[in-house]
């Protein structure tokens, strides 16, 4: 069995936090652990995180890799960015007065004297 070190999500919706797994690599994101190495925030300023380096060298020595997220965190590089999907647009001009069908029509109009 194959063994990865990698982030496991916990936390609420919109602000998550992660917890630093030993895990099967087959198994689901959120699944069966085989232990717990540390946590991650990012949502603190600055983003706290702690790891159990003992543990994690223990794990390496049995085989287990460290995802490069993972990787980074514990060198002190990593940089969350917050998921984004592709086909979400900003929303623009919200609170901006919308025009109705008669302002429209009065608008193009022509002016008296023109």
């Amino acid at each position: 069995m194959s063994v990865k070190i990698r982030l496991s999500k916990i936390g609420k919706k919109n602000s998550p936090s992660y917890r630093i797994v030993a895990v099967a690599t087959r198994s689901k994101r959120d699944g069966e652990t085989l232990d717990i190495l540390g946590f991650y925030n990012p949502n603190s300023n600055p983003p706290q995180f702690e790891v159990d380096k003992e543990k994690v060298k223990s794990w390496q020595a049995k085989g287990a890799l460290l995802t490069s997220a993972v990787e980074e965190i514990i060198e002190g590089k990593y940089t969350y960015t917050k998921y984004n999907p592709k086909g979400s647009k900003e929303v623009k001009g919200v609170g901006e007065k919308v025009a109705t069908v008669e302002e429209v029509t009065e608008t193009k109009e022509p002016k008296e004297g023109e």
